[in-house]
Formats: C-alpha cells, sequence, structure tokens
C-alpha cells in the first residue's frame, strides 16, 4: 500500500493511493493514523486535486553516512567499519514539491539521494530478526547537505541540519523488499547518481538494531540509509528529483533563501 498524507480544503488527512497512471491516480482517505488499525473510508480524491505533505512528521530523522563505499571514496573519506549515525531536526523536512532553500551560510549545496526507512511503531533495542517488525514502509529522500560547512565544521548539524534540507516522499511504500532497489537522481532532467541498495555497507537491519541499541525509536520517525557515488552540487533554479524503484518519485525546486 501507498500510504500520502496530504492537505485539502484546510484539512489534514493520510490517505491510500490507488491506480497505476500518474494522471489517475486518487486517494481513499483513512480512518484513522496509519500507525495503528485503520480502515479505509471509501471516500476517494484525485491526487490532482490535494497537496501532499511530508508523508510523515518524524519525531526525528536519524541519518548514516558513508553507507555507499564508492561514495565514502568520492569524498576522500574511509569505509567506516560501523554504522555512522547522526540527526537531521524535524525542522529540516520538507515535503514533495516543497523548496529547498539555499542557505545564506552556504557556497556549496549538495544533493544526496537516499532510500528513507520509515518507523511504524515504538521500539529500541530491536533484535535483527524483529527489524521487518517494527517498519511501516518506505520512501524517497534527499539529504540535502552544505558541503562546504560541512568540510569547515566538526559537527554536521548546520551543514546537514538547517531548513528544508529533508525532502521526504511522496508517499510511504508498505509492500516492497528494499534489498536491491535502483536509485537515481537527476537535476534539471540530467542524470547525476544512480545505484542499487544492495551496494549499503550496512543493510537496513545494521542500521536499525545500530541506532536502536541508543535510543527508542518512535512511530514515524525516520532512517536515511546513506547515498551513493554521484553527489554534487545544486544552484538556485535548479528542480531535482529522487527517484527510488518501487516508490515514486520525489521533485523539489532549489530557491534562494529570503
Amino acid at each position: 500500500m501507498r500510504i500520502a498524507r496530504f492537505s485539502i480544503d484546510g484539512n489534514v488527512a493520510f490517505g491510500a493511493v490507488e491506480g497505476d497512471k500518474p494522471d489517475e491516480l486518487v486517494l481513499d482517505i483513512i480512518k484513522g493514523i496509519p500507525f495503528a488499525d485503520f480502515e479505509l473510508s471509501g471516500t476517494k480524491v484525485p491526487l490532482s486535486k490535494v497537496r501532499l505533505l511530508p508523508p510523515v512528521l518524524p519525531n526525528k530523522v536519524v541519518a548514516f553516512g558513508r553507507n555507499y563505499a564508492e561514495h565514502a571514496r568520492e569524498l576522500g573519506n574511509e569505509v567506516p567499519d560501523a554504522p555512522f549515525a547522526f540527526f537531521k531536526p524535524s525542522t529540516s523536512v520538507i515535503g514533495p514539491g516543497d523548496e529547498i532553500q539555499y542557505p545564506s551560510f552556504s557556497e556549496e549545496l549538495h544533493h544526496e539521494a537516499e532510500l528513507a526507512v520509515v518507523i511504524g511503531r515504538m521500539c529500541r533495542e530491536v533484535p535483527r530478526e524483529r527489524v521487518k517488525d517494527v517498519i511501516l514502509g518506505y520512501t524517497c529522500a534527499n539529504d540535502i547537505t552544505a558541503r562546504d560547512v560541512q568540510r569547515r565544521e566538526k559537527q554536521w548539524a548546520r551543514a546537514k541540519g538547517f531548513d528544508t534540507a529533508c525532502p521526504l516522499g511522496p508517499w510511504v511504500e508498505t509492500d516492497l523488499d528494499p534489498s536491491d532497489l535502483t536509485i537515481q537522481l537527476t537535476v534539471n532532467g540530467q542524470q547525476r547518481q544512480l545505484g542499487r541498495t544492495s551496494e549499503m555497507i550496512h543493510p537496513i537491519e545494521d542500521l536499525i538494531v545500530n541506532i536502536s541499541e541508543a535510543m527508542t525509536l518512535l512511530p514515524g520517525d525516520v532512517i536515511l540509509t546513506g547515498t551513493p557515488a554521484g553527489v554534487g552540487p545544486l544552484a538556485v533554479g535548479d528542480e531535482v528529483s529522487v527517484s527510488i524503484e518501487g516508490i515514486g518519485t520525489l521533485t523539489n525546486k532549489v530557491v534562494k533563501r529570503g
């Protein structure tokens, strides 16, 4: 099931996305929230009539860096022996079609296409064999990074945590095997990144075991799983799209921060 979060006539709701052709997609409005038992209302609205929002509002976004060997090497970094985590605040999250605001303190903004895991239930110290039980589904993410700030500052909070630095969407796909999916990113229609989730150094199970050893994960929390090689610059006016096999495409435009 594809679960979207959307607004219509000033109201916010979740809905199940139905249909195959982009211009014929409809939303069957969900009774309740997707983190508990819910029913489909049978009330359907065309996707074209709503505004898609970030598919979840996470309490926290836990991101794992350097989880693809070629990406680590392209930036001159060592491949880590263990998962390497950092945070992006909830205020960095935006949805499909929202604007990425180029921060005033950076002159080198980069894109990073990533598979995002959405947590479906409160959990901690998750054993590897139970990881699938705590996952609601998967969505597309763009780990927008002020690369010059990342190089200059020892902490990554400003480089990766500024407002609009975490586009998510377009929806959460709950029925998906994430082990070998194509990830690609285009800027103004030109391909910049192309990889497969099977190239991860540490698979999703290891990432969730690693972080849940340290902290409780809450429904709606998001885990970013790393980016393949090909990261590069974004400029004001660029349109950047992340596409993941079996999920869909997340598109955002870069604007000058006003």
